[in-house]
């Protein structure tokens, strides 16, 4: 099972994001201790060079960081044959229950890296670099999170046993069972719909709004308005956009939607919600972090570049996920 080529590259790719986060991290404490920009001593300038060479390192950890979550999931659908019962990634993840701690510590990892990635364009663009201690402090407490990450897949993918029974998506994601998942599944078709197009109402509102005005209370706004569209479309997908997307009105899976006979459509769907939901955050995150002019007029140069791609990603992601509910022949409000 671990000879598999999506689980090698997991595994592999994992314990080389976290060397070069050792490496950087090693990098790190020195700067916390001797860090002085007002000082022109031969080590403040070894650190100052040393500190981008490290932060170049840091963005392609990072981005990888970011990769590895698809790849996790395009994993999951790949080995799900060699489980008696698993029909999608549902199946592969209820082979061996720590996957599902895997794919929460993932997009954990995804908000955590493209928030220091945020920080580190925002001290990079200015002179002083201000957020330089910040964002190395940032930095050593997302490495036992990274060092999480790997442990745990190390766990879940040597745990798992080729033809072993598990149970997949239909009993899952079924209105007949008890807890949260069972409690969306069984969430009324006209409530769903009524909850989620309120909330993307009130995201885009506020969203439109921030790329029309600067003011503070309106990112605040919108990082609360984000991280609920963020929820209550993962509800959504579960209550009834799978149903359209399926064209079945009682499945409900949001796996099977990354399968190729359905296009692979859920990477997109995917795709778009966390970049609607990551970009629009940064700005009201990173609001607190402003303490001089330079981060200042950094901050507003990078914010209607964020504005910008959050709105492309709830287009991606409405267009994706409600295409068949516009165009497709399924009609669910007589259900």
């Amino acid at each position: 099972m671990i000879l598999h080529p999506g689980i090698l590259a997991l595994l592999s790719g994992s314990a080389l994001i976290l060397l070069m986060l050792l490496v950087a991290g090693g990098v790190a404490l020195r700067i916390l201790r001797h860090w002085n920009a007002d000082s022109g001593s031969t080590t403040q300038l070894q650190l100052e060079r040393q500190t981008w060479l490290v932060t170049t390192l840091l963005k392609y950890a990072f981005g990888f960081q970011i990769i590895t979550l698809f790849l996790f999931l395009f994993t999951l659908d790949e080995i799900h044959p060699l489980f008696v019962g698993a029909m999608c990634a549902t199946g592969s993840l209820n082979a061996n229950l720590v996957g599902w701690l895997v794919l929460l510590v993932k997009i954990g990892l995804v908000f955590a890296a493209a928030f220091w990635l945020a920080v580190n364009t925002l001290d990079q663009g200015t002179e002083d670099t201000p957020l330089v201690r910040f964002k190395y402090v940032t930095l050593l407490l997302l490495i036992p999170l990274v060092a999480l990450d790997l442990w745990l897949q190390w766990e879940y993918f040597s745990g798992l046993r080729p033809q072993m029974i598990t149970s997949c998506c239909g009993s899952l994601f079924s209105a007949e069972g008890e807890g949260v998942i069972s409690t969306l599944t069984g969430l009324p078709v006209e409530q769903g719909m009524s909850l989620f197009f309120a909330v993307v109402l009130l995201y885009a509102g506020l969203l439109l709004a921030s790329l029309r005005r600067r003011a503070v209370l309106l990112r605040h706004g919108l990082f609360v308005a984000s991280v609920l569209l963020f929820f209550v479309s993962l509800a959504a997908l579960v209550s009834f956009l799978s149903l359209y997307i399926y064209q079945m009105p009682s499945h409900q899976c949001p796996f099977d939607m990354l399968q190729g006979h359905y296009y692979y459509i859920g990477y997109p769907i995917y795709l778009g919600l966390f970049m609607a939901t990551l970009f629009a955050m940064l700005p009201g995150l990173c609001r607190p972090l402003v303490k001089t002019a330079s981060l200042e007029r950094q901050l507003e140069s990078c914010e209607p570049v964020w504005l910008r791609l959050a709105l492309f990603g709830l287009i991606l992601f409405l267009v994706t996920s409600c295409w068949q509910m516009v165009f497709g022949p399924l009609i669910l409000l007589g259900y």
